[in-house]
């Protein structure tokens, strides 16, 4: 039987880890994790090490866990009162990313609005919204009603290869605004667009309401009529739809690195959520990396900033100006840790995450690195 003590120099037990702890309700895999552990992203190699473990990912409240003859870990089932096992993170805080978020790479092929009941500007709960692009809709079918708001993009400098993330508002259509302040109600920050070759990374869908198909396009009406059923956000003309999907996105992931070693300044930060510049523990942030790259949910990446380029000032004086400088005299200073963040909710291109521990804020521009970096 393949003991804890096989692994002990990659995982680095906590020196004051608990010799047991009764799970609650409330806990998060990561928070158990850090009781144990120095990386509480290596928590999977652990149980994986124990055959009699009958499935490591299911951790309920009440679960005893321990470390037992010979730094086994060992697990005594609870009482199994709560109906689910404990998650990652808490799944309140990325909720809102799950539901009402998600990334496309075209979204002009859409269903839209194209008018409101009595020709308002804006419909809410009970209101009637007028689509075009489902000919086919059927009374009862569900669509959510989604906003193009962020378009997401990825360039590399053709000086030095380092690639430059920024992002762009929409209008109504989803036509570029290319504006260079932050929009108050998206909830991203902006970023300045550097040159080189762009590669979209994806469009950003935000849910404003759901609806349900009250009729369809019948005879000369060559619209599908949607009654709105939230009074969350108003609905306008350009808002696009989709079908509700009963679960698109994953409840349960587990902590690890990643399984395939991305290009240097690959994978960024593109954005902060809440409109921040910068973000810290429990922020979620967009990243510029996602399932073609290898990354899945539970990906843990720490957070670096980026060292900069400055000129040694003892060697050329102070009263050299920038471009007087010969290059060889521009010092390259190091890269500094900022956190550990967990991808959360995939997309093909870009990814979210939730920043999940911190020394210092985390930047839109700051690379991200495997969680063992040291530099």
């Amino acid at each position: 039987m393949l003991t804890v003590a096989t692994y002990a120099a990659a995982v680095e037990m906590r020196g004051d880890h608990p010799d047991t702890y009764v799970v609650k309700r409330g806990d998060t895999l990561w928070d158990i994790s850090a009781r144990f552990l120095k990386k509480p992203w290596l928590w999977p190699e652990i149980w994986q090490a124990n055959p009699q473990i009958a499935n490591p990912h299911l951790i309920y409240p009440g679960d005893v866990i321990s470390l037992a003859y010979l730094d086994r870990v060992a697990m005594q089932p609870g009482p199994r009162t709560e109906a689910a096992p404990i998650n990652a993170i808490p799944l309140d805080q990325v909720e809102a990313f799950l539901k009402d978020l998600r990334v496309v790479d075209e979204f002009q092929q859409l269903p839209y609005v194209v008018s409101l009941e009595g020709e308002r500007l804006r419909g809410t709960q009970g209101q009637v919204a007028y689509v075009r692009g489902i000919a086919d809709a059927q009374p009862g079918q569900r669509y959510m009603v989604v906003r193009p708001s962020q378009r997401f993009t990825q360039t590399r400098r053709m000086s030095n290869g380092e690639y430059m993330v920024f992002k762009e508002d929409l209008d109504f259509r989803g036509n570029r605004l290319l504006t260079e302040t932050a929009d108050l109600n998206t909830g991203w920050t902006n970023i300045a667009l550097m040159e080189g070759p762009l590669e979209l990374l994806g469009h950003e869908l935000v849910r404003v309401n759901v609806g349900t198909v009250t009729r369809g396009e019948v005879g000369d009406v060559q619209v599908s009529t949607l009654l709105l059923d939230e009074a969350g956000r108003e609905v306008r003309v350009g808002d696009r739809l989709i079908a509700v999907d009963a679960q698109p996105y994953d409840l349960q992931f587990f902590p690890h690195p990643p399984k395939v070693q991305l290009p240097v300044g690959k994978a960024q930060v593109l954005a902060v959520a809440d409109v921040n510049l910068y973000g810290g523990p429990r922020d979620v942030i967009a990243i510029s990396a996602g399932a073609r790259d290898g990354i899945d949910n539970g990906t843990v990446f720490s957070i670096w900033s980026n060292g900069n380029q400055v000129i040694d000032r003892v060697e050329y004086g102070l009263d050299r100006s920038d471009l007087s400088v010969p290059k060889r005299s521009r010092v390259q200073l190091p890269d500094e840790f900022a956190g550990h963040v967990m991808i959360f909710r995939t997309f093909d291109k870009m990814s979210y995450g939730l920043v999940m521990e911190g020394i210092k804020p985390t930047r839109v521009g700051y690379g991200l690195k495997h969680p063992d970096a040291t530099q």
